[in-house]
């Protein structure tokens, strides 16, 4: 049956497979026929055929056990990084600003009420989450997700932090309304926003937003630290101005490529 809301251009099929992708996870890197069908509350000849289907595709494998996802999958993430551009141009600024603060740095994006992360440069330490592109959490007890709800109108704030989370972590920091509009005025006076042990034990960052060159928030970058090495004061007197200037520099480097004429090179 067509989902409630579905328009006539909607295309079920379509709609139902990416749902069996996205039913994969940390928790369910395997599944059988009747789990891949009881996780998307599809019938299970239907959940057969698009598992069928992707697999003949190349993006699930079938094993003894169950089913898989192949690396194939990593393509369909790649192809919006790719073409946002957002990785190409912020990965030398990246690389410096973790050269120059010895932490972790990361570029998340906002996808409903989470944030996603679609660039990082980490460095090997021991922390509470594991990250990398493609993770996703709350957006509001993250830094970089409050650089970019900072920047919403209210309507729009509401109707975001309304969608659902889809990351599957509680956050330790549940504010009620008035302290999350106390929290995102205070980011929207100064500018960037910190994280102190909001979204997880041990977690603490501070964010900046990224612009586009009409001056809109596109995403946010971070420096990520574990509390129990580095202090709000150092992460604030070091290694915030140094994010700072990454953030205006990639912000300028971005809204350039923006301006150059795309060339288009014809196939041999």
């Amino acid at each position: 049956m067509p989902r409630d809301g579905a328009g006539p251009d909607f295309i079920e099929s379509l709609a139902r497979g990416l749902e069996v992708i996205a039913a994969f996870g940390a928790t369910r890197p395997e599944m059988t026929l009747a789990e891949v069908a009881a996780a998307t509350g599809l019938a299970r000849p239907t959940a057969r055929r698009i598992l069928l289907t992707l697999t003949e595709l190349g993006y699930v494998r079938a094993g003894e056990r169950g089913f898989t996802l192949t690396p194939r999958v990593l393509e369909l993430g790649v192809a919006y990084v790719d073409a946002l551009g957002l990785w190409e141009v912020a990965r030398p600024h990246l690389e410096r600003l973790v050269a120059r603060t010895g932490e972790s740095c990361s570029v998340a994006q906002l996808d409903g009420s989470d944030i996603v992360y679609v660039a990082r440069v980490a460095v090997p330490k021991i922390v509470a989450l594991t990250v990398q592109i493609g993770t996703r959490f709350p957006a509001l007890p993250t830094s970089l997700g409050k650089v970019q709800l900072a920047a919403l109108p209210p309507d729009e704030l509401e109707r975001v932090l309304a969608e659902p989370t889809r990351s599957g972590l509680t956050p330790r920091w549940q504010p009620s309304r008035d302290e999350r509009d106390a929290a995102l005025r205070e980011v929207r006076a100064r500018g960037w926003a910190l994280t102190d042990e909001q979204l997880a034990p041990g977690i603490r960052s501070v964010a900046a937003p990224l612009r586009d060159g009409e001056g809109r928030v596109i995403a946010g970058v971070n420096v990520n630290c574990h509390a129990a090495e580095t202090s709000v004061g150092h992460l604030l007197e070091h290694h915030l101005p140094l994010l700072l200037q990454a953030a205006g520099d990639i912000s300028a480097d971005f809204a350039q490529r923006a301006t150059l004429p795309k060339v288009t090179v014809p196939a041999s």
